[in-house]
């Protein structure tokens, strides 16, 4: 009964939540939650979580360092109608938990999720957001998304990752911020299929170069990487002098060895210079 009650008080609030998308950090930013209602909601719900794990179970108490694949995700998690809600779980989440099947929104930043699996979901086809942020994932299986044909939204910042997987052709916004990536574990395709992408951020990673970057891209976040140059392919077509690449808007390059100033060429299709060091 107090699962029901919950369920119908925060349900008129999803229809703000679903609008929402990450930005460079992996935030929620204006368009899903305001500010105050946002804060409201993590406040709310810590508290209903806390309260829910002092009361016990049918099958009695959850112990400490008790396998949380055998309990059901919604004793976990806050579940509302499409959302899934599992942040800094107690005891501690390893791996990503069984989902109801109309989950459209996933948000489980801060746990100790170790890999991803080809079957994790795989039965989940209406997956619009994946939110992984803060987990330990080194590892991801080259199927785990692949059907994830409705996914939009993807984010994997501050994990452990030193490759990519295959990503879903769909996804606008894609966050790898903070992991262990180099440039042989970023294939040379990896982003060619994602013609609708928009937003890519892999600031802080060892990246030793400049990935291939859709036509499609707006905003591309490099910064704190290993990159030391540039090439007039890169970003233009060196076979082209009529190009013009006016949807990239904002380009991050600080916190790279690359000087900048060497390349002149290599931005004359851009409407603005990258972000990095020019002296």
């Amino acid at each position: 009964m107090k699962a029901f009650l919950f369920t119908c008080m925060f349900t008129p609030w999803l229809a703000t939540a679903s609008a929402g998308w990450f930005n460079q950090d992996s935030q929620l930013i204006p368009g899903s939650l305001p500010d105050k209602e946002l804060n409201r909601y993590y406040s709310d719900n810590l508290k209903s979580r806390r309260a829910r794990r002092e009361l016990p179970p049918d099958d009695g108490p959850i112990s400490e360092g008790a396998d949380t694949s055998d309990l059901p995700t919604c004793l976990l998690c806050v579940c509302l109608t499409g959302s899934v809600y599992c942040e800094e779980v107690s005891p501690d989440m390893t791996a990503v938990p069984t989902l109801p099947k109309e989950t459209a929104y996933l948000y489980a930043r801060f746990n100790k999720i170790k890999k991803i699996g080809n079957k994790d979901f795989a039965d989940i086809v209406t997956l619009k957001r994946i939110d992984l942020t803060g987990n330990l994932i080194s590892e991801i299986e080259d199927g785990a998304f692949s059907k994830l044909t409705a996914l939009e939204e993807l984010s994997l910042a501050e994990n452990r990752l030193v490759k990519l997987p295959m990503l879903p052709a769909k996804v606008t916004v894609f966050n790898a911020n903070h992991n262990l990536l180099k440039t042989k574990g970023v294939k040379a395709n990896a982003f060619k299929k994602m013609t609708k992408l928009t937003s890519l951020f892999l600031a802080d990673n060892q990246l030793e170069a400049v990935p291939q970057i859709p036509e499609t891209v707006r905003i591309l976040h490099l910064q704190n990487n290993n990159i030391t140059d540039v090439n007039r392919d890169t970003f233009c077509k060196s076979n082209s002098t009529y190009y013009l690449r006016l949807s990239l808007s904002e380009v991050r390059m600080d916190g790279n060895p690359v000087l900048l100033s060497k390349y002149p060429d290599s931005f004359t299709c851009m409407k603005v210079l990258p972000v990095g060091r020019y002296r």
